[in-house]
């Protein structure tokens, strides 16, 4: 992206606190960048879980996308009701609307997955406009806004992990997301697949047993298979995790890294999905490579 490239900021998911989109908005105009907001982004509907009905939430998704003025579409917020709007959407128009830039996380996953299989287009894991890393009062968190300046504006990016699970080094297109997410587009048209590709995993508030029990799922239905190495995000709430993650993943015999400030919590670093990856234990390391060459075709 470059300063002066308008941003559409939509609510596919959970609705969004109006003050923090406010103050979100203010923060993204602050690095050069026009940003306009869906005309369904703060709406609501008795399911108060969603923000706005399916079809509203769509439309303001696909009309952003499809708009030659728009360079990019930032999701709200995370929470739930991706994945609903899944079968609604024009996937020949979007497609035809050519690559942009998708920027969430958390419930975004099920967007990041579906583009990836239904576009082929690389997509931004990062921080969203209404959360508070980005727009809290007291300022963006410094880490995560430089990362997620760095990642729009092309810079190549190294993102630091705390433990390795399995030594190695591994390279090739990063995909994933959130486990729960994955897990469940299983069976679905989107089902995950991270054959000769690093899977990237992460999640919150899960215990350890439902852990294992989302990656014996997507063992089971082959995700895994073929996959080269494997990077794991933070575990926010999720009690000790590593004892059944190294169990799970540990002997597909590829290099595990973890720890990495990825996903929830703070700082929320930015990684570009269906883009090359190097995933190096011995430097504890994820880099991203930024190159037309390394986009998931």
């Amino acid at each position: 992206m470059r300063p002066g490239d308008t941003v559409a900021v939509v609510s596919p998911s959970g609705p969004p606190n109006a003050v923090l989109l406010r103050r979100g908005v203010e923060r993204l105009e602050g690095l050069g960048l026009k940003v306009v907001v869906g005309a369904h982004a703060l709406d609501r509907q008795p399911l108060d879980y969603l923000a706005g009905d399916d079809a509203a939430r769509a439309a303001d998704l696909q009309s952003a996308w499809c708009d030659p003025a728009v360079s990019a579409v930032f999701c709200c917020r995370g929470g739930y009701g991706a994945g609903r709007l899944l079968d609604l959407l024009d996937w020949d128009a979007m497609r035809a609307a050519g690559p942009k830039v998708l920027l969430g996380s958390s419930d975004i996953t099920a967007l990041h997955n579906a583009f990836a299989v239904e576009l082929g287009v690389p997509t931004l894991h990062g921080p969203m406009a209404a959360c508070d890393v980005l727009a809290a009062e007291e300022g963006p968190e410094p880490r995560t806004w430089e990362s997620l300046r760095a990642a729009l504006f092309g810079a190549p990016q190294t993102v630091r992990g705390e433990r390795v699970l399995v030594p190695g080094r591994a390279e090739g297109v990063l995909a994933g997301g959130n486990l729960s997410l994955l897990a469940s587009m299983c069976g679905t048209r989107w089902q995950p697949s991270f054959a000769g590709r690093l899977a990237f995993l992460e999640d919150i508030g899960e215990e350890p047993y439902r852990i294992d029990r989302m990656l014996t799922q997507l063992l089971q239905a082959g995700a895994f298979d073929g996959v080269r190495g494997i990077a794991l995000g933070s575990w926010v709430d999720c009690g000790d995790p590593y004892a059944v993650l190294e169990d799970r993943l540990g002997r597909l015999g590829v290099p595990v890294l973890a720890g990495l400030p990825v996903g929830h919590g703070s700082p929320q670093m930015s990684v570009w999905l269906g883009r090359l990856g190097v995933i190096d234990t011995e430097s504890c390391s994820l880099a991203g490579i930024v190159s037309d060459e390394g986009q998931a075709r």
